[in-house]
Protein backbone atom coordinates (compact mmCIF):
# COMPACT_ATOMS: atom_id res chain seq x y z
CA UNK A 1 0.00 0.00 0.00
CA UNK A 2 2.95 2.15 0.66
CA UNK A 3 4.21 1.73 -2.42
CA UNK A 4 0.99 2.19 -4.49
CA UNK A 5 0.97 5.93 -2.65
CA UNK A 6 4.82 6.89 -3.29
CA UNK A 7 4.33 5.53 -6.66
CA UNK A 8 1.51 7.93 -6.94
CA UNK A 9 2.63 11.09 -5.45
CA UNK A 10 5.39 12.93 -8.86
CA UNK A 11 2.32 12.29 -10.70
CA UNK A 12 0.14 14.44 -8.12
CA UNK A 13 2.74 16.69 -8.29
CA UNK A 14 3.58 16.67 -11.61
CA UNK A 15 -0.27 17.81 -11.94
CA UNK A 16 -0.16 20.52 -9.63
CA UNK A 17 2.94 21.94 -11.49
CA UNK A 18 1.02 22.19 -14.50
CA UNK A 19 -2.59 23.64 -13.08
CA UNK A 20 -3.16 27.80 -14.10
CA UNK A 21 -2.85 28.66 -10.73
CA UNK A 22 0.93 27.78 -10.60
CA UNK A 23 1.86 28.24 -13.75
CA UNK A 24 0.53 32.29 -13.34
CA UNK A 25 2.61 32.67 -10.53
CA UNK A 26 5.65 31.75 -12.11
CA UNK A 27 5.69 32.91 -15.15
CA UNK A 28 2.22 35.45 -15.17
CA UNK A 29 4.32 38.83 -15.30
CA UNK A 30 6.45 37.30 -18.32
CA UNK A 31 3.45 36.08 -20.32
CA UNK A 32 1.85 40.05 -19.58
CA UNK A 33 4.96 41.10 -20.71
CA UNK A 34 5.16 39.30 -23.54
CA UNK A 35 1.66 40.53 -24.81
CA UNK A 36 2.35 44.23 -24.55
CA UNK A 37 5.69 43.80 -26.45
CA UNK A 38 3.42 42.38 -28.98
CA UNK A 39 0.67 44.94 -29.02
CA UNK A 40 3.62 47.37 -29.45
CA UNK A 41 5.18 45.26 -32.38
CA UNK A 42 1.37 45.42 -33.95
CA UNK A 43 1.06 48.98 -33.65
CA UNK A 44 4.67 50.12 -34.80
CA UNK A 45 6.33 47.51 -36.59
CA UNK A 46 8.71 50.34 -37.41
CA UNK A 47 9.26 51.75 -34.69
CA UNK A 48 9.77 48.40 -32.16
CA UNK A 49 11.99 46.82 -34.67
CA UNK A 50 14.60 49.68 -34.99
CA UNK A 51 18.14 48.75 -33.51
CA UNK A 52 17.94 51.85 -31.15
CA UNK A 53 14.62 50.69 -29.76
CA UNK A 54 16.05 48.77 -26.98
CA UNK A 55 19.08 50.71 -25.70
CA UNK A 56 16.30 53.31 -25.38
CA UNK A 57 13.94 51.38 -23.77
CA UNK A 58 16.76 50.42 -21.34
CA UNK A 59 18.23 54.11 -21.15
CA UNK A 60 14.54 55.71 -19.97
CA UNK A 61 14.01 52.83 -17.95
CA UNK A 62 17.52 53.02 -15.69
CA UNK A 63 16.28 55.01 -12.89
CA UNK A 64 13.16 53.02 -12.38
CA UNK A 65 15.04 49.49 -12.64
CA UNK A 66 17.46 50.76 -9.72
CA UNK A 67 14.97 52.13 -7.41
CA UNK A 68 13.15 48.94 -7.87
CA UNK A 69 16.41 46.54 -7.27
CA UNK A 70 16.52 48.32 -3.91
CA UNK A 71 12.58 48.56 -3.23
CA UNK A 72 12.64 44.38 -3.92
CA UNK A 73 15.30 43.89 -0.96
CA UNK A 74 12.41 46.23 1.31
CA UNK A 75 9.87 44.08 0.50
CA UNK A 76 11.65 40.90 0.63
CA UNK A 77 11.71 41.51 4.71
CA UNK A 78 7.58 42.31 4.42
CA UNK A 79 8.92 46.20 4.72
CA UNK A 80 8.84 49.07 2.24
CA UNK A 81 11.06 51.68 1.40
CA UNK A 82 8.86 55.14 0.82
CA UNK A 83 11.96 57.34 1.04
CA UNK A 84 13.51 56.27 -2.16
CA UNK A 85 12.08 58.67 -4.60
CA UNK A 86 13.56 61.68 -1.79
CA UNK A 87 16.56 59.72 -1.77
CA UNK A 88 17.37 59.86 -5.70
CA UNK A 89 16.37 63.74 -5.48
CA UNK A 90 18.86 64.77 -2.38
CA UNK A 91 21.47 62.31 -3.98
CA UNK A 92 21.02 63.89 -7.41
CA UNK A 93 21.06 67.15 -6.17
CA UNK A 94 24.11 66.84 -3.59
CA UNK A 95 25.68 65.47 -6.39
CA UNK A 96 25.07 68.34 -9.15
CA UNK A 97 26.00 71.13 -6.05
CA UNK A 98 29.50 69.56 -5.86
CA UNK A 99 30.40 69.17 -9.03
CA UNK A 100 29.14 72.74 -10.17
CA UNK A 101 31.37 73.92 -6.94
CA UNK A 102 34.53 72.48 -8.48
CA UNK A 103 35.18 68.99 -6.69
CA UNK A 104 36.19 66.03 -9.60
CA UNK A 105 33.01 64.53 -11.11
CA UNK A 106 34.17 61.21 -10.40
CA UNK A 107 34.53 61.83 -6.44
CA UNK A 108 31.19 64.00 -6.35
CA UNK A 109 29.66 60.37 -7.96
CA UNK A 110 31.17 58.59 -5.42
CA UNK A 111 30.33 60.87 -2.34
CA UNK A 112 26.87 61.30 -3.93
CA UNK A 113 26.67 57.28 -4.18
CA UNK A 114 27.72 57.04 -0.37
CA UNK A 115 25.00 59.68 0.46
CA UNK A 116 22.32 57.01 -0.96
CA UNK A 117 24.18 54.30 1.46
CA UNK A 118 24.04 56.50 4.52
CA UNK A 119 20.53 57.42 3.84
CA UNK A 120 19.12 53.94 3.84
CA UNK A 121 21.19 53.23 6.95
CA UNK A 122 19.52 56.01 9.06
CA UNK A 123 16.40 54.29 7.86
CA UNK A 124 17.64 51.13 9.00
CA UNK A 125 18.73 52.23 12.02
CA UNK A 126 15.37 53.69 12.93
CA UNK A 127 13.14 50.99 12.26
CA UNK A 128 15.51 48.99 14.52
CA UNK A 129 15.90 51.29 17.63
CA UNK A 130 11.81 52.44 17.20
CA UNK A 131 10.54 48.80 16.25
CA UNK A 132 8.10 50.85 14.51
CA UNK A 133 7.05 49.12 10.92
CA UNK A 134 9.45 50.79 8.18
CA UNK A 135 6.20 52.00 6.22
CA UNK A 136 5.87 54.85 9.52
CA UNK A 137 9.95 55.16 9.71
CA UNK A 138 10.18 55.90 5.73
CA UNK A 139 6.97 57.52 5.32
CA UNK A 140 8.75 60.07 7.85
CA UNK A 141 12.36 60.35 6.50
CA UNK A 142 10.58 60.43 2.90
CA UNK A 143 9.36 64.22 4.15
CA UNK A 144 12.97 64.99 5.64
CA UNK A 145 15.16 64.00 2.93
CA UNK A 146 12.84 65.89 0.29
CA UNK A 147 12.65 69.38 2.37
CA UNK A 148 16.42 68.59 2.80
CA UNK A 149 16.20 68.46 -1.00
CA UNK A 150 14.98 71.98 -1.18
CA UNK A 151 17.21 73.64 1.16
CA UNK A 152 20.09 72.65 -0.47
CA UNK A 153 18.39 73.71 -3.91
CA UNK A 154 17.05 76.36 -2.89
CA UNK A 155 14.05 75.08 -4.88
CA UNK A 156 16.27 76.21 -8.11
CA UNK A 157 17.97 74.66 -10.89
CA UNK A 158 21.68 73.87 -10.89
CA UNK A 159 23.68 74.04 -14.37
CA UNK A 160 27.53 74.78 -15.13
CA UNK A 161 28.33 71.13 -14.95
CA UNK A 162 32.02 70.59 -16.14
CA UNK A 163 32.51 70.55 -19.72
CA UNK A 164 34.21 66.72 -20.13
CA UNK A 165 32.08 65.41 -17.66
CA UNK A 166 28.84 66.34 -20.23
CA UNK A 167 30.87 64.83 -23.07
CA UNK A 168 31.36 61.25 -21.53
CA UNK A 169 27.29 61.63 -20.54
CA UNK A 170 26.21 60.31 -23.96
CA UNK A 171 29.02 58.10 -24.33
CA UNK A 172 28.08 54.19 -24.92
CA UNK A 173 29.25 50.90 -25.09
CA UNK A 174 28.37 48.29 -27.88
CA UNK A 175 25.50 50.97 -28.42
CA UNK A 176 23.96 50.45 -25.48
CA UNK A 177 24.59 53.71 -23.05
CA UNK A 178 26.58 53.88 -20.24
CA UNK A 179 23.48 54.58 -18.07
CA UNK A 180 21.53 51.63 -18.94
CA UNK A 181 24.74 49.34 -18.54
CA UNK A 182 25.34 50.90 -14.70
CA UNK A 183 21.54 49.56 -14.22
CA UNK A 184 22.76 45.96 -15.57
CA UNK A 185 25.52 45.83 -13.74
CA UNK A 186 24.17 46.66 -9.91
CA UNK A 187 21.19 43.99 -11.44
CA UNK A 188 23.74 41.27 -12.41
CA UNK A 189 25.45 41.89 -9.09
CA UNK A 190 22.12 42.28 -6.43
CA UNK A 191 20.81 38.91 -8.28
CA UNK A 192 24.18 37.15 -7.45
CA UNK A 193 24.13 38.69 -3.83
CA UNK A 194 20.33 37.25 -3.46
CA UNK A 195 20.47 33.96 -4.73
CA UNK A 196 23.93 32.63 -4.47
CA UNK A 197 25.57 34.23 -0.87
CA UNK A 198 24.14 33.31 2.60
CA UNK A 199 23.54 37.02 2.98
CA UNK A 200 20.46 36.48 0.43
CA UNK A 201 19.04 33.27 1.75
CA UNK A 202 19.30 34.84 5.47
CA UNK A 203 16.79 38.11 3.85
CA UNK A 204 15.06 35.77 2.38
CA UNK A 205 14.49 33.93 5.76
CA UNK A 206 13.99 37.03 7.79
CA UNK A 207 11.28 37.48 5.26
CA UNK A 208 9.08 34.27 5.77
CA UNK A 209 9.43 35.10 9.79
CA UNK A 210 11.44 37.28 11.90
CA UNK A 211 11.21 34.84 15.00
CA UNK A 212 11.96 31.65 12.97
CA UNK A 213 15.28 33.28 11.45
CA UNK A 214 16.10 34.51 14.95
CA UNK A 215 15.52 31.41 16.81
CA UNK A 216 17.91 30.34 13.31
CA UNK A 217 20.88 32.42 14.50
CA UNK A 218 20.40 35.14 12.28
CA UNK A 219 20.76 38.62 13.14
CA UNK A 220 17.83 40.40 12.12
CA UNK A 221 18.51 43.79 13.12
CA UNK A 222 22.30 43.39 11.42
CA UNK A 223 20.12 41.91 8.05
CA UNK A 224 17.40 44.65 8.85
CA UNK A 225 20.00 47.47 8.60
CA UNK A 226 22.01 45.86 5.31
CA UNK A 227 18.79 45.82 3.80
CA UNK A 228 17.85 49.53 3.80
CA UNK A 229 21.83 50.08 2.87
CA UNK A 230 21.12 48.66 0.00
CA UNK A 231 18.12 50.29 -0.69
CA UNK A 232 19.75 53.63 -0.06
CA UNK A 233 22.59 52.38 -2.25
CA UNK A 234 20.52 51.82 -5.25
CA UNK A 235 18.28 55.10 -4.62
CA UNK A 236 21.29 56.81 -4.43
CA UNK A 237 22.59 55.58 -7.80
CA UNK A 238 19.62 56.30 -9.29
CA UNK A 239 20.02 59.94 -8.33
CA UNK A 240 23.30 60.21 -10.15
CA UNK A 241 21.69 58.12 -13.76
CA UNK A 242 19.01 60.47 -12.78
CA UNK A 243 21.15 63.39 -12.69
CA UNK A 244 23.33 61.95 -16.37
CA UNK A 245 19.88 61.77 -17.97
CA UNK A 246 18.54 65.18 -17.17
CA UNK A 247 21.81 66.82 -18.26
CA UNK A 248 22.30 64.98 -21.36
CA UNK A 249 19.21 66.44 -22.40
CA UNK A 250 19.35 70.03 -21.04
CA UNK A 251 23.32 71.33 -21.38
CA UNK A 252 22.67 70.77 -25.33
CA UNK A 253 20.09 73.67 -25.18
CA UNK A 254 22.48 75.50 -23.25
CA UNK A 255 25.21 75.81 -25.93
Amino acid sequence: MNNILTAKNPIEKRREKLTFNTIWQKYGTIGILVILLGILAAAKPNVFFSANTVPQILAQSSVNILIALGEFFAILIAGIDLSVGSVVALTGMMTAKMMVAGMHPVAAVILGVLLGAALGLINGALVNVTGLHPFIITLGTQAIFRGATLIVSNSSAVFGFPASFTKSISASVLGIPVIAIVAIIVALILAFLTIKTKLGRNIYALGGNKESAWYSGINVKLHTLIVFIISGLCAGIAGIVLLLSLIHISEPTRH
